[in-house]
């Protein structure tokens, strides 16, 4: 995904399809990439760090989607300004991989390598069991995060 044309927007939804909330990331990404037809660069990705610094490296703007995990009620949405403050491995750093999302961020500010702007939106999941079917409190939340990415894809 590298080689982005200037001043592009990178929505890269993070997760895997067969643990139930785990998935609420592609779900989004995809309904995004029907309502945006082709205006947004749109990426289904499993969360492997190296892969996702490589993947924003020339994105001007870059909002990730992904099931949180801290504790709140599901389908709690959270929105962290990652050029302003960590992204909070204890929310995110569930990960099959020993490098995931977390760690890609914080290594990509040490690095001074962080996109212009980097947003992260987490949907507070409930199952993380096998299955391809989203919890009700995420699919709830999952509809407000659509809108609010297309929000956040026009500033």
């Amino acid at each position: 995904m590298a080689n982005l044309p200037a001043g592009s927007v990178l929505v890269i939804g993070i997760g895997n399809a067969y643990r139930s909330d785990d998935a609420v990331g592609l779900v989004v990404v995809r309904r995004l990439k029907e309502q945006t037809q082709g205006s947004v660069q749109i990426l289904e990705h499993g969360g492997e760090g190296a892969d996702l610094m490589e993947s924003w490296r020339d994105a001007r703007a870059v909002i990730l989607v992904d099931a949180a995990h801290s504790g709140a009620r599901p389908g709690t949405i959270h929105r962290i300004d990652c050029r302003h403050q960590p992204l909070p491995h204890s929310m995110f750093g569930d990960s099959t991989h020993a490098f995931g999302v977390a760690e890609a961020v914080e290594l990509s500010r040490v690095l001074g390598r962080l996109p212009p702007r980097l947003v992260m939106f987490g949907i507070e999941g409930e199952s993380y069991k096998l299955g391809t079917e989203l919890s009700p409190a995420v699919r709830l939340a999952m509809s407000q995060v659509v809108d609010t990415v297309l929000e956040e894809i026009n500033k």
